[in-house]
């Protein structure tokens, strides 16, 4: 089984971005995880660039691609004024546009977040829930979110506590779990 990880920070030091990698890390035996790291290579979406003669833009295609490729999908954003962040929401309008098909249409998605808050990006998870229902994508149950981020990590990047690694595990677990009879059907 293949999930695509995508943060939705550009930060070098991104706690969201330190979650996916902890997902990969801790993903059981047969399950890949694999980082996407191309949000900050799309352009702003524009449908006539979409639609028009010209070619869509490599990054474009790689992220449809990657996605329609992976069995499931892991979104972990940080919250920036109350919401997700405007380039997770411009990947999602790249990978989604109707005109096309949606490439997030009945995949499989889990959502996560961290802030350096008290809220652990919660606004932003419903948020990105919404979004990606609207785009087609099966959204499973719940929310995951890591509060007070600054002080969840150790200094290469990875989480502190067991309780924050089993928080997540069964997060991941949970969408392996709504994921893998589509994966085994296909």
């Amino acid at each position: 089984m293949k999930i695509l990880a995508i943060s939705g920070s550009l930060r070098a030091e991104s706690y969201n971005t330190a979650l996916v990698r902890a997902a990969r890390d801790i993903a059981p035996v047969g399950v890949d995880v694999e980082v996407y790291e191309g949000l900050a290579s799309l352009p702003p979406y524009d449908q006539d660039l979409d639609e028009g003669a010209g070619e869509t833009p490599a990054a474009v295609r790689e992220l449809r691609d990657r996605i329609e490729d992976a069995d499931a999908i892991l979104f972990v954003t940080p919250e920036y004024n109350g919401s997700i962040p405007g380039i997770l929401k411009n990947a999602i309008d790249w990978a989604s546009a109707r005109h096309r098909g949606s490439s997030l249409a009945s995949k499989t998605v889990a959502v996560a977040g961290a802030t350096t808050g008290q809220y652990g990006a919660i606004w932003a998870q419903q948020d990105l829930r919404r979004v990606l229902g609207i785009a087609g994508a099966r959204v499973i149950a719940g929310e995951l979110p890591f509060s007070r981020a600054d002080t969840l990590l150790d200094e290469h990047g990875r989480l502190r506590s067991p309780a924050q690694v089993a928080r997540l595990r069964e997060h991941l677990d949970a969408l392996i779990a709504e994921a893998r009879p589509l994966a085994v059907a296909v």
